[in-house]
């Protein structure tokens, strides 16, 4: 019973601490918006990717090894390099409720994918959550003014489909012997910000004037939203389940609509209230087995 315990204690820990990320994450549409230069989807993933990758693998001292190299290559594609001009995109082109919501469709992705790759069994428990949880999401953050922007739209879906592709791979290869989550994040951003460097160059340039608003998202960004949260993001799915922990990105489009809102001083409605009350509840659902129905014997 005590060892039963500890290891429900464990789960719960690195259940919260691996949260942290997607919260963290929600801040994005806000910074993006608020701070960044308009126009620089690719330079701004670019920015998000290479100085913090840079900076982990200083503090790992790690390269990759034999498959690593092209494992590392092919994640940070699929994590980062794809993902981030993809979302930036959607944050330009899309009001954050709608971007919010197409990002909620990422649990469904990677319960299917996690059905192909991994081999689990489609878990119809944890999928009636996540879509409860992504209509909670539309809840609170879609509004009447949701205007529908068709390559915004795509852009979402992709980046969806991207990192939930990129999750999968993560959980199923794992990471290396004696190579902490630092090292592993930064294997993955460095070659995210190399793949990224010239369409950043070519695509967008070099924004005409960076100020110190600029400065501080582009450093929020990727020393936080990237270097820490990639970090936790990798310690957390190595001890998780990947399906139950792709249920907790419904923290992110979820900190994006309250941030939204405390920002421009928009008070919630009762529907947004229940929105996320739903949310919540598909959130720690999915954290949990689904019951067993238990026949009386007679």
């Amino acid at each position: 019973m005590a060892n039963s315990d500890q290891t429900i204690g464990q789960q719960a820990g690195w259940t919260a601490l691996t949260a942290v990320a997607p919260m963290v994450w929600g801040t994005t549409y806000i910074v993006t918006t608020q701070l960044l230069p308009d126009g620089h989807s690719v330079f701004a993933a670019f920015m998000r990717t290479l100085p913090p990758g840079l900076i982990a693998l200083a503090l790992s001292r790690r390269l990759p090894r034999g498959d690593w190299w092209w494992k590392s290559l092919a994640l940070g594609a699929l994590n980062m390099a794809a993902f981030f001009p993809l979302l930036f995109v959607t944050a330009q082109r899309l009001p954050g409720g709608v971007a919010a919501t197409l990002g909620a469709v990422q649990p469904l992705v990677i319960a299917v994918l996690a059905v192909l790759i991994l081999h689990e069994r489609l878990s119809g428990w944890r999928l009636w959550w996540g879509i409860t949880g992504m209509a909670g999401v539309g809840m609170v953050v879609l509004g009447p003014d949701a205007a529908l922007d068709p390559l915004g739209v795509l852009a979402g879906l992709a980046g969806a489909a991207s990192m939930g592709t990129g999750v999968v791979l993560t959980k199923k290869w794992g990471r290396p012997e004696h190579v902490s989550a630092v090292g592993l994040a930064g294997w993955q951003l460095t070659s995210a910000g190399v793949l990224l460097a010239i369409p950043a160059l070519i695509l967008d340039g070099v924004p005409e004037r960076i100020d110190a608003g600029a400065w501080a998202g582009y450093a929020w960004l990727g020393l936080v939203g990237a270097l820490l949260t990639y970090t936790i993001w990798f310690a957390g799915i190595r001890h998780l389940s990947v399906t139950p922990a792709a249920l907790l990105g419904l923290l992110s489009p979820l900190t994006a609509a309250l941030l939204g809102a405390l920002i421009a001083g928009e008070s919630l409605t009762i529907v947004q209230l229940v929105g996320f009350a739903l949310s919540l509840t598909a959130l720690v659902a999915g954290q949990l087995p689904r019951p067993l129905h238990r026949k009386e014997s007679r």
